[in-house]
């Protein structure tokens, strides 16, 4: 008796988004097809199919699809938002350029804001089963490795921005990678997550290095995904900076999957209609109000400054700019505004990003002396 053929399914890569979507898969007996990182082959088979003026985030998704139907997938999945942000029409563009392109692979949604029955249903569709137990648990193993993937990118931040070797921390942050994705249980998982912090821990750092702190916001694909932030994080570890992304994929998680009886402390979305006034006093989609509040956040815990990463053309992003040069007259740190597309050179995008390390350390220092002698004339 022949084997039933597992069903093939592909979803676009966010970072390391794939890990956690792939165990999902695994559990309820489909095959994940994890297509190639994205690249800029990646980008120039999504730019040649979309209309000119989209963001990066369509273009990215719409070549992974591409390179994936091209592998053999048999479902590409997309996920869909309401609200004003461009994204909750993104999935029947991409859908209609696939037929377009004469590709029936078989096309399926996941509603982001229908919480855990949207992942069930989706799960549903792919898998052709019904079995609430094998799902939950499907849905629960990969929301838990979301927070561990999350978690290690922090030690990674952390470390990178100390290592005494350039690269070390990096090849401990990839074996911790393929040793979170080599495992579908709960129970394995919570000792992958202690041996990940002993594996980053072997990284040799100089805990004495002088380390400026930022947090980056912005619009949550390039905010997380490494390819269109031509990495951003990789960059400023080089230059002695621990960063902090503000938009995470366990943040969002807890504002739009998890119940909130299962929720511990305030949730992002919860701070950011608190913070955000008097700034933004309602969401005008995307992540716009989180942005405007993660300005204020930063200032409030004196982090030594903000990156604000948005993709050309998008309108909410462009919004919170917008607003930035009033809340500078308010909160005291560095703001810097980057727009991201498939013109943007890296040359140019490095030296912003070096001269506003050079800003950030001259405040710090100046902050330092003024700090000094305050306490000089204390204790006379």
């Amino acid at each position: 008796m022949t084997e039933k053929k597992k069903i093939k399914v592909s979803f676009p890569h966010m970072g390391t988004i794939s890990i956690a979507w792939a165990t999902a898969l695994r559990i309820i007996g489909c095959e994940p097809y994890v297509e190639p990182y994205t690249s800029k082959k990646t980008l120039s088979l999504g730019t040649k199919h979309s209309p000119e003026a989209i963001c990066i985030p369509y273009k990215l998704i719409l070549g992974n699809f591409i390179e994936a139907i091209e592998g053999g997938t048999d479902y590409v999945a997309m996920i869909t938002s309401p609200g004003c942000c461009r994204l909750g029409e993104y999935g029947k563009c991409i859908e209609t350029a696939l037929h377009d392109l004469g590709h029936d692979t078989k096309y399926v949604e996941m509603k982001l804001y229908d919480g855990i029955k949207g992942m069930y249903n989706f799960l549903k569709t792919v898998s052709g089963k019904n079995d609430p137990f094998l799902f939950m648990k499907a849905i629960i193993t990969a929301i838990y490795k979301v927070f561990i993937l999350d978690e290690l990118e922090t030690l990674h931040s952390y470390y990178r921005a100390r290592e005494i070797h350039i690269g070390d921390s990096e090849k401990n942050y990839h074996k911790c990678t393929k040793l979170i994705d080599s495992v579908d249980s709960i129970k394995e998982l919570g000792n992958v997550k202690k041996e990940v912090r002993k594996i980053m821990s072997k990284t040799e750092i100089d805990k004495n290095r002088d380390v400026l702190n930022v947090d980056i916001t912005g619009e949550i694909y390039v905010v997380n995904d490494e390819f269109s932030n031509q990495g951003i994080e990789k960059e400023l570890g080089k230059m002695g900076v621990q960063v902090r992304r503000s938009l995470t994929v366990s943040s969002f998680l807890k504002d739009a999957i998890i119940p909130k009886i299962f929720r511990k402390g305030e949730t992002h979305l919860q701070r950011a209609f608190r913070l955000a006034k008097p700034y933004l006093m309602r969401d005008i989609g995307g992540d716009s109000l989180e942005c405007v509040s993660d300005v204020a956040y930063a200032d409030e815990r004196g982090i030594d400054g903000i990156i604000h990463l948005s993709p050309f053309t998008c309108m909410p992003e462009i919004m919170s700019q917008n607003i930035f040069p009033a809340m500078r007259q308010d909160k005291d740190i560095p703001i810097l505004a980057l727009i991201l597309d498939e013109q943007t050179g890296r040359a140019g995008y490095i030296t912003r990003i070096e001269a506003f390390v050079d800003l950030m350390r001259r405040k710090k220092r100046k902050r330092q002396i003024q700090s000094d002698k305050k306490d000089a004339v204390l204790a006379k």
